[in-house]
């Protein structure tokens, strides 16, 4: 008995940045894989691990946005730093 495997099967489009396609391409052909059997190895494992397979986690903050924290912080810590107990308060400071 001949059983058909493509019977269920629904196509997926998505887009995708072109050099990341070309690398992940590039990989998956080292391993003996094509992107349409990456995908459906990713797709399985998120829905039998009921997760992503993988860490998920917030970029570390440039050093530019690292800078603007500590100078909130250095504000926040001085206690001849002007405050406003109101947004009408602030708004008269900067003559709104």
């Amino acid at each position: 008995m001949e059983v058909d495997i493509m019977a269920d099967t629904t196509n997926l489009n998505i887009r995708i940045d072109r050099r990341v396609k070309e690398q992940a391409d590039f990989l998956f052909n080292e391993f003996g894989l094509n992107m349409t059997t990456a995908i459906n190895m990713f797709l399985r494992t998120v829905i039998r691990e009921q997760r992503i397979p993988f860490e998920l986690k917030m970029d570390v903050p440039n050093a530019k946005t690292i800078e603007a924290i500590e100078e909130g912080r250095k504000i926040a810590r001085d206690p001849n730093a002007k405050g406003y107990r109101s947004m009408d308060e602030l708004k008269a400071a900067l003559d709104l």
